[in-house]
């Protein structure tokens, strides 16, 4: 189905890391406690996944406020100095949140 805009739009699909196996169908079937497992599992590995979406965002706008910061007299004054003070702090929000996930993982 194409979109209005004319082109064919597609779903971002996204694995999670976690313990993915094909079904054994030999296998018994999972325990609760096996299912509850495996899907805190799966809830981490996706939570780890935002995070590392977080930290590379915070990344890129850090990157984006130093341009502007440095981008002279075509941006007016009170919007360089908050973007200068942004591209100082979010490298060191987004090595914080780095630092949090190591320790807890």
């Amino acid at each position: 189905m194409a979109s209005k805009n004319g082109s064919d739009a597609k779903p971002d699909l996204r694995l999670v890391a976690a313990e993915a196996e094909v079904y054994d169908l030999m296998r018994a079937p999972e325990t609760t406690a096996e299912r509850v497992k495996r899907l805190q599992l799966e809830a981490h590995a996706l939570a780890l996944e935002e995070i590392e979406a977080l930290e590379k965002l915070l990344l890129e706008a850090a990157a984006k406020a130093k341009e502007i910061a440095n981008g002279g007299d075509a941006y007016p004054v009170g919007a360089r100095e908050m973007a200068s003070r942004l591209a100082a702090d979010l490298p060191t929000k987004a090595e914080t949140i780095k630092t949090i996930v190591h320790r807890v993982s």
